[in-house]
């Protein structure tokens, strides 16, 4: 078969592992830029109305979710050198890079119009960048090996690293570059040191990744063989490949699962300035335990993936998380949570914080590694490998509809009338009332959603090893 191994495949190592979880810290110091930063820094500092933003974040979104199948496809069949992937990882290094800075560092004099353009073309620069490192990237972990539990190891890695890469970013921006003194959130000079600092940690990631998981090349998977390229067929094996029930119920419950996780991070800083009123150094505190929760998941969900497979590890971790998500909040409107300013009040998100995010962590490792596993089945029906087509179509999902969770979040500002240039202490308690009494019940309908679709996804262990031994016997054949 054109999917064949080039060379008997040597066992994944920890400095595998390490390489290739570190990439992911590109991704993550752009996420906490993106799902954090930018609509606070584009709308309380630059000062571009929160709908706006919002706007242009979703049109990024949308246009690089677009990239992705395109990415994912090209590098299942590319014919290169240096394999399938690597082309396109250090190709997106240098670029990631710049587009990242100027996002940060606009230049003076604009026009609100003109700062609103240059803020959509620059975005979509460096999310679409990214995509050209992260899609390849990812989908290394289905190549490197075909073990059940291994690639939810691999992929704990990649999680860990990813999410210490944005906490690093969000407790630099919190403790040293948005001083409570000079304004806190509303510091502008931070942001521009930001993303300087994020830029140069991006390009490390980049090539740290790309440069570490080079020797491997020799021994991935092989692209099927040289065609010329004809969009009906391409469109047509699209179809075919995205068409695995198994994939199509992760791609659904992904869909739901981004769009709350677009609403939440969006209006987090909101909540935490002004629902809960913590200063930045609070809120620098509280992502501190965050760190400890991405190196609990890293053991936790191979030690579930081991016990008690995937699926049932993934909605029961799952299922948690979306409880614990609108809980603090909800409580809060019952009058059952402690009073802003008090000790307690911050010690008990301080706790509610890293449980939840350790579930969240936890759960979307096992969820990746759910869908390294569909790749197999799909070989099955389709003859063809397309790694890169099912993390990219994931991602897909996840970017399209985050940004319509973050421009939905831009429309709850707009409609409670949430005041513009606003500080801590000073908006009206209704309006935050009303905050709350639209977050939560809008957090939990799409969580429920994208719950149900989880419990349809049907690989197991079991079904796995089939599928190997079917591609084993077929491949000798």
């Amino acid at each position: 078969m054109s999917s064949d191994v080039p060379a008997p495949r040597p066992a994944v190592t920890l400095s595998t592992k390490l390489y290739y979880g570190f990439g992911s810290v590109a991704y993550g110091v752009k996420d906490n830029g993106f799902s954090y930063m930018l609509l606070i820094y584009y709308n309380q500092v630059l000062g571009l109305p929160a709908s706006w933003v919002g706007a242009g974040l979703m049109v990024a979104l949308i246009v690089d979710a677009f990239s992705d199948p395109l990415v994912g496809y090209f590098s299942d069949n590319l014919h290169a050198k240096w394999g399938r992937r690597h082309p396109f990882m250090y190709a997106a290094a240098l670029p990631t890079t710049v587009a990242f800075y100027f996002l940060w560092n606009p230049p003076g004099g604009l026009s609100p119009s003109e700062l609103f353009a240059y803020f959509v073309i620059v975005a979509i620069a460096v999310r679409t960048c990214l995509t050209f490192y992260e899609i390849p990237s990812t989908s290394l972990v289905a190549e490197l090996t075909d073990d059940y539990d291994v690639r939810t190891s691999m992929l704990s890695f990649r999680y860990f690293f990813g999410w210490w890469g944005g906490l690093s970013m969000a407790v630099l921006a919190y403790f040293f570059l948005l001083p409570q003194d000079q304004g806190g959130i509303l510091y502008a000079p931070g942001y521009a040191t930001y993303g300087a600092i994020g830029s140069v940690i991006i390009f490390i990631a980049i090539l740290v990744s790309a440069l570490g998981t080079h020797r491997h090349i020799p021994n991935l998977k092989a692209p099927p063989a040289k065609r010329p390229f004809e969009i009906k067929r391409t469109v047509k094996e699209l179809k075919e490949t995205l068409g695995n029930r198994s994939f199509l119920v992760l791609f659904v419950s992904a869909l739901f699962t981004a769009m709350a996780a677009g609403v939440s991070t969006s209006l987090n800083i909101y909540f935490n300035s002004f629902f809960w009123e913590l200063t930045t150094v609070q809120m620098g505190t509280l992502n501190l335990p965050y760190f400890l929760s991405a190196g609990v998941a890293l053991f936790l969900a191979p030690k579930l993936s081991l016990k008690v497979g995937k699926k049932y590890s993934a909605l029961l971790i799952a299922g948690l998380a979306f409880l614990a998500a609108p809980l603090p909040i909800l409580l809060r409107l019952l009058d059952l949570f402690p009073a802003n300013g008090t000790e307690t009040l911050f010690y008990t998100l301080f706790a509610f914080g890293t449980v939840e995010v350790t579930l969240i962590i936890t759960a979307s490792i096992l969820i990746s590694s759910m869908v390294a596993d569909v790749v197999e089945e799909s070989e099955l029906a389709t003859g063809r490998r397309s790694e890169g087509v099912f993390f990219a179509a994931r991602s897909f999902a996840q970017k399209a509809v985050h940004g319509i969770g973050t421009f939905s979040a831009t429309i709850i500002l707009t409609q409670i009338d949430f005041p513009a240039n606003a500080k801590p202490g000073e908006v009206e308690p209704g309006v935050l009332q009303d905050l709350g009494l639209v977050y939560v019940p809008v957090l939990m309908l799409l969580y429920v959603a994208a719950f149900g679709f989880l419990t349809g996804y049907r690989i197991s262990r079991e079904s796995h090893s089939s599928h190997l031994h079917e591609l084993t016997e077929t491949d000798s054949t």
